[in-house]
């Protein structure tokens, strides 16, 4: 016997565990026990992006209700797989549930999950990496690695472009992990300003990170003094706030990438704002070109060799806690969901 936890659509507020009982396995099937998980604002944009993005799709649920994606570890537990054993371990994408049934098609460093309602979805997704017992540094690759992904690849596609143009990125949310990746990322390079946006009560865990040039408060962007042209990078999903930079900026913003969603209660119906029209980031499709312009390994290669210094650097600002069951994992939804989660902590839960 396990459980899903199961999140209204129409109300991500309401989420119950279910219990649900395993099927038999048919022939290539393998089920896998849920041994840990990251969950961050990176898990709330799933939610809130669900039907848009199709998030809902990976991990069906009954009418009405959905799965909520998360990035963690788990061991087979049952295997109708002449190549995969029970006790082997993978990293990857999971429901925040006890198990996960998949069709395996076994590759070079894991399997993909060939279960026909996941064929239309982004491969990336579906990919599992073969993994050995716990490390000391497991907690933060699931904590992190999904989103310093999607930082990788943006900031890689504002160097292609040159930052437009730009003196300085703009990263609103800057507490948040994937801001905090990109402007490692930037830091790093050097190429531009990194400015922070961010509340009053984050104000100093940013400051503190020392990737950010200048941090700025929401109530401040129209008066602070950013000198220059911008690129504005959008974690918050907040309205006000990316009407605040557009006007702000006008035609000085030379560009503005939309990523997430941790204001996820702000409206999104925007006006039309002076400056470029806000595009939407989708990391997988970048994922799939970079692996084209960089075949034989080297998209891996140039990802490990950003992702190894920033995830040895991590314990510096990131603390793991945790949780256990069914109820701690719907209680730290519910928190992460309010925004009550503190930016210094990561949750790593277990079903």
């Amino acid at each position: 016997m396990g459980w899903d936890l199961l999140v209204a659509k129409s109300d991500l507020r309401r989420a119950e565990i279910r219990e649900t009982e395993p099927a038999p396995l048919a022939e290539g099937d393998v089920r896998l026990a849920i041994e840990s998980f990251a969950l961050t604002a990176n898990n709330i944009t799933y939610a809130v992006f669900g039907e848009a993005m199709k998030y809902w799709d990976f991990f069906p649920a009954p009418e009405g209700f959905g799965r909520v994606p998360v990035w963690g570890h788990a061991r087979v537990e049952e295997s109708a797989h002449p190549e995969i054993a029970v006790g082997q371990r993978f990293y990857g994408y999971w429901p925040m549930s006890t198990h996960l049934t998949v069709q395996a098609k076994v590759g070079k460093t894991g399997f993909t999950d060939v279960s026909p309602h996941r064929q239309p979805l982004a491969l990336v997704y579906n990919q599992y990496q073969a993994v050995g017992d716990e490390e000391p540094l497991e907690a933060y690759r699931a904590l992190l690695q999904p989103l310093f992904m999607t930082s990788f690849l943006i900031e890689d596609q504002l160097d292609e472009a040159g930052f437009h143009g730009a003196a300085q990125v703009i990263l609103s949310s800057a507490s948040s992990k994937t801001a905090i990746a990109l402007a490692a990322l930037l830091k790093r390079r050097w190429a531009v300003k990194v400015v922070g946006l961010t509340s009053p009560r984050n104000k100093a865990f940013v400051e503190g990170l020392g990737f950010y040039d200048q941090v700025v408060l929401y109530d401040d962007i129209a008066s602070a003094p950013i000198v220059g042209s911008a690129a504005f990078v959008d974690f918050a999903g907040d309205s006000a706030v990316l009407a605040a930079v557009h006007n702000r900026f006008a035609d000085d913003l030379k560009a503005s990438i939309l990523v997430g969603g941790t204001h996820w209660e702000v409206p999104r119906v925007q006006a039309a704002l002076p400056g470029p029209r806000p595009a939407f980031f989708f990391a997988p499709d970048r994922i799939a070109k970079r692996r084209q312009d960089w075949p034989g390994g080297a998209f891996e290669q140039r990802y490990g060799a950003a992702w190894a210094p920033f995830v040895a650097d991590a314990p510096r600002w990131l603390t793991v806690t945790g949780g256990q069951g069914a109820e701690a994992i719907r209680a730290a939804y519910l928190e992460q969901l309010e925004g009550r989660t503190a930016p210094d902590v990561g949750l790593v839960l277990r079903p």
